[in-house]
């Protein structure tokens, strides 16, 4: 059983915090390794009692990032481009309740458009123009919708590929549960276009234009599905008479949830459900090698050191994303997956409290991490209780801009009882000194100075960080 250390407090109307660095393993409270918490909106800010798939959004015009987060009672909308300072622009309502079903939303971006599906009966896909977030004066605001797609009513998930410009509704009552295709090139005026039944219910998909290693299939439309029971890859590309290429089980096979290729298009990252819960086993990925499309094999598996639940995955560049529940979120290094080595590199667990895998629906803990924004801020939403959405960073790419813009020094370090702060650009406006288990111990700000000196006789010997101007942070020791 993981325990907090510190007891996360509130503070102001969005619990805005300054980035908490992850020393000693934890960041105000939060289990972690190389992960720095930037900042947390709780659910309380969006008067919602659970949240559950999340996506992003970046300004073409502006290059501002924002975070897309599904509610028990809607959709909520976060200007994440100051990580330190999100503000929660307002909420585009759903379309009904509903006890059960009602609990979550999955929502996918194109061409500036959100479009949001819910297993609410008679929910359809939602569209919301994205760039109505350029102009809130006064939020939090309550947004309606720009239109919504009837052709199916609940659906479980939707997948998009923004090359072809197509939707795909997944689990919904239409084609056996398999994909709903939804011309979306004009999201104004959203059109059917069919759909894929043979290989039944489908839980989640990824759509690309191939540009893999198997030249048999180059340029295809390609449709990846998570069946439940295995992955099934199939060509979209003829809207009228989409094609079964091939499929693929595993051993274990409890619930086939998700999955995300990696960019070189060898391999496909499945996650299962349910095993964890049923077989008994760890956290479990299945890597599948699928450089020739119609003869798909597993790869290797890997078995983390936790015990909770995997949900969703993503891949960027030579890592991978995981939202583990109970687990929080944990980032895996695959640049030698050929060699089927695979390592955990960082985590950041937001519900500390246990790595319980447990089989109820809407287990607490992480849902979804967005990995794709080019500030490399990673969102994180919660299912329930303590969190709500969360933005972490990389620990050695901050340190990394810190070492780039940082106009600060420290002397002496290590001190016994004074350190001298110098700045030979900008002025140092506010100090916060932290300890390891971030708890904040020291804060001065409106200072307007180059030069400050402040005394740390009265602190353990031991590792400390210091914060300035909130945009940089400096180790220091006292010894």
């Amino acid at each position: 059983m993981k325990h907090l250390l510190l007891t996360l407090f509130l503070v102001g109307f969005l619990h805005l915090q300054a980035q908490t660095p992850c020393i000693g393993g934890f960041a105000n409270g939060y289990p972690c390794s190389g992960y720095a918490l930037m900042s947390n909106v709780p659910l309380s800010t969006f008067n919602a009692n659970s949240s559950s798939d999340s996506w992003g959004w970046t300004d073409p015009q502006s290059g501002k990032e924002y975070a897309l987060i599904g509610l028990r009672n809607g959709t909520g909308f976060v200007d994440v481009s100051d990580p330190l300072n999100p503000v929660y622009l307002g909420k585009l309502p759903s379309n009904g309740l509903d006890e059960f079903r009602g609990n979550w939303r999955d929502v996918k971006v194109y061409n500036n458009y959100a479009l949001i599906v819910s297993e609410i009966n008679g929910h359809g896909i939602q569209f919301f123009d994205l760039t109505k977030l350029r102009n809130v004066t006064n939020p939090p605001a309550t947004f309606s919708d720009d239109g919504v797609y009837n052709g199916f009513g609940s659906a479980h998930n939707i997948a998009i590929n923004e090359d072809s410009g197509f939707a795909y509704g997944v689990g919904t009552g239409t084609f056996s549960g398999g994909a709903h295709f939804v011309n979306i090139q004009d999201p104004t005026n959203p059109v059917a276009s069919g759909g894929y039944s043979t290989d039944g219910y489908t839980h989640d998909a990824q759509v690309i234009m191939y540009d893999g290693p198997d030249q048999d299939y180059q340029g295809i439309e390609l449709y990846a599905g998570s069946n439940e029971d295995r992955v099934v890859f199939v060509d979209v590309s003829d809207k009228s008479n989409p094609q079964n290429i091939s499929s693929l089980s595993y051993t274990n096979s409890q619930y086939t949830h998700q999955g995300w290729f990696t960019e070189d298009r060898k391999y496909f990252v499945v996650t299962d459900e349910l095993d964890e819960v049923f077989v008994g086993i760890n956290l479990r990925l299945i890597i599948m090698d699928v450089t020739d499309l119609d003869n798909p094999v597993v790869h290797m598996q890997y078995i983390s050191q936790i015990t909770s639940t995997d949900h969703n995955v993503y891949v960027k560049g030579d890592k991978i994303y995981l939202a583990a529940y109970r687990g929080g979120l944990r980032v895996l290094d695959i640049s030698d997956i050929d060699n089927m080595n695979i390592t955990e590199i960082g985590y950041f667990d937001t519900w500390p409290q246990d790595d319980i895998a447990s089989a109820s629906i809407g287990d607490p803990g992480a849902w979804n991490v967005y990995p794709f924004f080019e500030s490399n801020n990673l969102i994180i939403s919660n299912f329930s209780d303590n969190g709500g959405l969360f933005v972490v960073k990389d620990e050695e790419l901050l340190a990394t801009q810190s070492q780039e813009l940082s106009s600060f020094k420290v002397f002496p370090n290590p001190a016994k009882n004074n350190i001298q702060l110098f700045s030979s650009k900008e002025p140092i406006v506010e100090i916060q000194i932290f300890d390891t288990t971030g708890k904040l111990l020291f804060f001065e700000e409106e200072l307007n100075v180059q030069q400050k000196e402040f005394d740390v006789s009265s602190f353990a010997n031991g590792i400390y960080v210091v914060r300035i101007n909130q945009n940089t942070t400096l180790k220091i020791v006292k010894s």
